[in-house]
């Protein structure tokens, strides 16, 4: 069957996969809760059944503030399958945002979990009278609860108007609304079709592997990119495994051993930092092997024909002294592809996990473009470190005069939802939907991604810094985790700079340092010493312009529940520009 609609993924499961005993899986109090293909069908019916019984229309927002779970799939099939819209949106923002949120879009329906989150949308009632319908996942004595949900739609059977309504969704009509995290300005609800959804993944079976059948997902299933790779991994008959909490990752791999997951380069860059901190405990010949083994791995090639024979030879002994442990510690022991994507990742993680057979897929998109543009692939020149991959077909992307990455095709958005100018501002007259991101495409069509547009700036000499280049060179060192570059209409380029507080630790131990706490660090001269140091290895490979001439240390959380990062884990540059605005006018108030 021909698969046009989301909730088309359950039949074409069905009927191509009718032996996988696990479609779904997830993770509570320790213990895994799994669901055949069927029975995942017989909970999206009761849903489907219960949302007709509530009265939930065609086109009715209902929205979906949940954590990763199988629930979460079921739920959305359900919205879809009835011909309402869904509205996913992140459990962690503020109740601001939610106010916002679901009074622009008008939610008819919410369904939510965690007793903060709760409390929020109790506070934000007032504001959205269209809000008719509040249920959570478990039994909080406030609202009706999910279970009690599966019971209207098994005891209200609704079995012809649900093949109706079915029969009625278009697969170019909305299926949901994405609203923009952004590191800037209020959320934007990007509005998607099934035509948008759908055509996606069945652009990824060149860059999936056959092989796979076990797929591990952490990132938030309400963000479009993790979103993507969920209804591909179902297109692929495969085993969906959800993590229980961000800090059950490296147990919860190791239990599921899985062949593929999608990830965001920081959490690689931890799982790097472990594997590095973890060789710091050796000693003698097999410290010298381990850290030989790491340097070789950031140094790969992933195009064979850049791979020369010794260097393979010298890789083969490093796999069978190294990276086969590090592997099996991590649980990657069966991994065929991580797909890597929302923000670029260094050179040398690509690299190094690549060579030690976690082979790094890059992808690149926005919410706007469904959200894949461009993703590496099994085709020749199809997959490069430094790049992106080549455009998806059907997907047509080119570089304007500016500089700008443009593209169209069946990705590319219905639209902003009641913002048709500013849906016009993105959009032009012959459809090419305009990023914002700069970039190239090279001979074999490889789309590097060079900076973002509006993050551009000109010191007061008239020259243009790209601050991303230069903060993705501090994110590459151990010694710091987040850096801001600023310096519009000064005399140089300054950053903002966060310490990776946890290597720190090793580090003070290891040089006979004390560490106190963060703030107290940032003060020590024997640290400032060794920041300095790395700082002028850096700026080594910058131009003139370009070097870091000032810059200060900051020893604040940045995270998402200090309103710095965004659920994709990028930093917003005017929050941080703000909240450290002292800090700026101090660095380029003092002389050069």
């Amino acid at each position: 069957m021909e698969v046009k609609r989301i909730f088309d993924l359950l039949s074409n499961y069905i009927e191509k996969f009718p032996n996988q005993t696990v479609a779904l899986a997830g993770k509570k109090n320790g213990e895994w809760r799994k669901y055949s293909i069927q029975e995942y069908i017989e909970c999206v019916n009761k849903l489907s059944n219960a949302f007709i019984e509530l009265g939930i229309q065609k086109e009715d927002k209902v929205a979906l503030i949940l954590n990763n779970r199988p629930e979460w799939n079921m739920i959305d099939m359900a919205i879809n399958q009835v011909g309402a819209i869904s509205v996913p949106i992140y459990p962690t923002i503020s109740e601001e945002d939610y106010r916002f949120i679901l009074s622009d879009c008008e939610a008819k329906m919410v369904i939510t979990d965690g007793l903060a989150v709760m409390n929020k949308i109790t506070n934000v009632l007032p504001d959205a009278p269209q809000l008719k319908l509040i249920y959570t996942m478990i039994n909080r004595e406030v609202y009706p609860y999910f279970d009690q949900l599966m019971e209207l739609g098994e005891q209200h059977p609704h079995k012809e108007e649900l093949e109706a309504r079915k029969n009625a969704v278009d697969e170019m009509q909305c299926a949901t609304i994405i609203y923009t995290s952004g590191t800037t300005g209020t959320p934007k609800g990007v509005m998607l079709s099934n035509f948008n959804l759908m055509s996606q993944f069945k652009n990824f079976v060149q860059t999936f592997s056959p092989k796979s059948t076990r797929a591990f997902s952490f990132l938030p299933v309400c963000h479009a990119y993790e979103r993507a790779l969920i209804y591909a991994y179902q297109y692929m008959g495969m085993s969906i495994y959800y993590a229980e909490s961000l800090a059950t990752i490296a147990s919860d791999m190791k239990e599921i051993r899985p062949n593929m997951f999608c990830s965001v380069p920081r959490v690689l860059e931890r799982f790097y930092e472990s594997i590095y901190s973890s060789g710091k405990k050796m000693k003698g010949f097999s410290k010298s092997i381990f850290h030989w083994a790491l340097k070789l791995g950031e140094k790969y090639k992933v195009q064979d024909a850049k791979c020369n024979w010794f260097y393979a030879l010298k890789l083969q002994i490093a796999d069978n002294l190294v990276y086969s442990k590090i592997r099996e510690n991590m649980g990657a022991d069966e991994i065929d592809i991580v797909v890597s994507g929302a923000a670029s990742i260094s050179k040398k993680m690509a690299s190094f996990f690549s060579a030690i057979k976690m082979p790094i897929y890059e992808g690149y998109g926005l919410t706007e473009t469904s959200p894949v543009i461009a993703v590496s692939n099994n085709n020749p020149h199809g997959r490069e470190v430094g790049s992106v991959g080549q455009p998806l077909p059907g997907v047509e992307v080119k570089i304007a005069d500016n500089g700008e990455i443009i593209c169209r095709g069946h990705n590319v958005m219905m639209g902003y939802y009641k913002k048709p100018e500013l849906t016009k501002e993105v959009i032009d007259e012959d459809g090419w939907f305009h990023t914002g991101d700069m970039g190239i495409l090279n001979e074999y069509n490889q789309l590097i991604i060079t900076g973002r547009l509006k993050n551009l700036f000109k010191t007061s000499g008239g020259k243009y810094i790209n601050p991303e280049l230069i903060e993705g060179k501090f994110i590459a060192s151990p010694f710091f985790e987040q850096a801001v570059v600023v310096g519009e209409n000064q005399k140089f380029a300054g950053a903002i700079v966060l310490p990776d507080f946890n290597f720190m630790k090793g580090w003070c131990q290891r040089h006979d340092v004390q560490y106190t706490n963060p703030r107290e660090l940032i003060k020590n001269p024997d640290v400032l010493k060794r920041f300095a140091k790395e700082i002028n290895k850096i700026n080594g490979s910058l131009g003139e312009t370009e070097k870091i001439k000032k810059y200060e240390f900051v020893a604040d959380e940045w995270s998402i529940a200090s309103g710095i990062l965004t659920p994709t884990l990028k930093v917003k540059r005017k929050v941080v520009m703000n909240r450290y605005h002292d800090l700026i006018d101090k660095m380029f108030a003092a002389k050069e």
